[in-house]
């Protein structure tokens, strides 16, 4: 996946290169509106990230430029969390707009969900004996499909995104805590992920497993199996 991002600040973009390389992603950088519309018009992305207050314009415009020339998806992600502005970024044609200061993971998450609605990620995700159909939304043990709630899939969507990744309670709270506000309090995510962890656990132990006083861990990778 190639992704174009848009930003002015040097700290910020370095930041964002190594982050996004880590995870698999190609990353080509634009620190002006100008050098910003010269890429859009002469390489192909599958997403843009897109400051707003840049030196010679406005990411607002190049979000115009990328749905009547290329129809990408795109995130905003700028420091302006004025109602406003996230309701201008949404009526051009947003797909998600993220406020910094942001949470890497959380970024990485959001990337993903987008991706996938645009069909240029696998809707299949597969960790040991859990398979999760993200088109159906459906998910299945050992191929018999376990029924689970909104969160608990939710809350499963996400580790399913990085096995073997330490996810701190923060982590998923931000991530589940969705655009329309609809927010879990810190209790419901315990008992949510007591009972996500009794009807996923494999019969050689606990697959979801508590990290104390760090975390959670999908903890099966070396049983991890390939779609």
């Amino acid at each position: 996946m190639k992704i174009l991002l848009v930003e002015d600040n040097e700290t910020i973009i370095l930041g964002l290169e190594y982050l996004l390389a880590e995870e698999g992603f190609r990353c080509d950088s634009a620190r002006t509106r100008q050098e910003a519309e010269q890429k859009l018009l002469r390489e192909q992305y599958d997403l843009c990230l897109l400051d707003i207050s840049l030196p010679d314009g406005s990411g607002y415009d190049l979000c115009r430029l990328v749905q009547r020339e290329r129809k990408l998806p795109v995130i905003f992600l700028t420091a302006r969390e004025e109602e406003r502005d996230v309701v201008k970024g949404f009526d051009l044609g947003a797909d998600d707009y993220i406020v910094k200061p942001f949470r890497n993971r959380e970024l990485i998450s959001r990337m993903k969900n987008v991706l996938r609605r645009y069909g240029k990620a696998s809707p299949v995700l597969v960790c040991a004996h859990i398979r999760m159909d993200t088109d159906s939304g459906k998910v299945f043990c050992h191929g018999e499909e376990v029924a689970l709630t909104k969160l608990e899939y939710k809350i499963l969507n996400v580790m399913m995104s990085r096995p073997g990744q330490l996810f701190t309670r923060e982590e998923i709270l931000a991530n589940i805590w969705d655009i329309s506000g609809n927010y879990v309090n810190d209790n419901t995510l315990s008992v949510t992920i007591k009972r996500l962890r009794e009807k996923i656990q494999d019969k050689d132990g606990a697959i979801l497993k508590t990290i104390r006083g760090m975390g959670y861990r999908l903890d099966a990778a070396e049983r991890q199996e390939r779609v």
